[in-house]
């Protein structure tokens, strides 16, 4: 009995070893053999990855176009072209329709200019206009592109002409002799690229056009009723350089200011040489504008 019962007690435990082996083998196998989802695990980064370029390409966009709006903590955002020019001129200085201003700039961005601003109202001009009419639309918060005739042609300058038609505080003029395709002017400000597609032309127009902190006169006016100023027939462009009579940068020889108020009344003065008070003799009344 004793040896009979020994050798059942060496049995058993033999067959659990045996059992435990062969489930500990078999969950070996199946451990190895089971594969990793790795078309899952990649499809997930992929996913990942183009939501986090999405989400860039939008963040970059937007600051994109806000960088161009113009705001209380972004006055000028002109300051982000590259190439743009900026000179700081004094406004409300004017000359008569028989004077002429010796620019410091061509085409001019400011200084001295017509007591009548040329009308700006979304304006297209087929032929070259009297710099010191244009100057003082840009005054008012104007922009002016101007281009050489001999450059831009075709569907180029239909393209100016759709971002200027209809679009108030814009005109567009032929400029002879320009030194670049396209030159964008505002009060203080310009900008001369080689193509009519330029993204800079846009941006220009974007971030200068009515921007109160970049012009001495917000809220002036750019329709020309009453004011002489004819847009169908404007003062022509005189490309001849200024006499030693002309006005100089400094508002040397210019007539009194006045102030055109808010409805951007052209004020009306005699010739330099007669006093504020009293016209010289026939010289338009007070009430009239200029004759152009």
């Amino acid at each position: 009995m004793a040896s009979g019962t020994k050798s059942k007690g060496t049995t058993k435990p033999k067959a659990k070893g045996r059992n435990a082996a062969a489930k500990s083998g078999r969950t070996s196998i199946s451990r190895a053999g089971k594969p990793k989802p790795w078309g899952m695990i990649l499809g997930v980064i992929v996913v990942v990855a183009m939501a986090g370029g999405v989400f860039t390409y939008a963040f970059v966009q937007i600051h994109e176009k806000e960088k161009w709006v113009v705001a209380e903590d972004n006055k000028d955002p002109s300051v982000n072209i590259d190439g743009i020019k900026q000179v700081k001129y004094d406004g409300a200085q004017h000359v008569t329709a028989q004077q002429r201003v010796a620019y410091d700039q061509s085409p001019p961005f400011g200084g001295p200019h017509d007591q009548v601003w040329a009308n700006c109202a979304g304006t297209v001009y087929d032929k070259a206009v009297r710099n010191e009419n244009m100057v003082h639309a840009l005054e008012h918060g104007a922009v002016w592109i101007a281009y050489n005739p001999d450059k831009i042609k075709g569907d180029a300058l239909d393209t100016l002409k759709n971002k200027v038609e209809g679009q108030p505080y814009m005109m567009l003029s032929p400029y002879p002799g320009l030194n670049k395709a396209v030159s964008l002017q505002s009060w203080g400000h310009q900008l001369k690229v080689d193509s009519a597609d330029d993204e800079r032309v846009d941006q220009f127009i974007t971030s200068l056009r009515e921007n109160k902190y970049e012009h001495p006169e917000p809220g002036g006016r750019c329709d020309s009723d009453g004011t002489g100023f004819d847009p169908t027939s404007p003062p022509p462009f005189v490309a001849e350089k200024p006499g030693k009579d002309a006005v100089t940068m400094d508002g040397k020889g210019a007539i009194e200011a006045g102030d055109e108020g808010m409805t951007g009344q052209p004020p009306v003065s005699g010739p330099a040489s007669a006093p504020a008070s009293a016209p010289a003799s026939g010289s338009a009344p007070a009430s009239a504008p200029p004759s152009q």
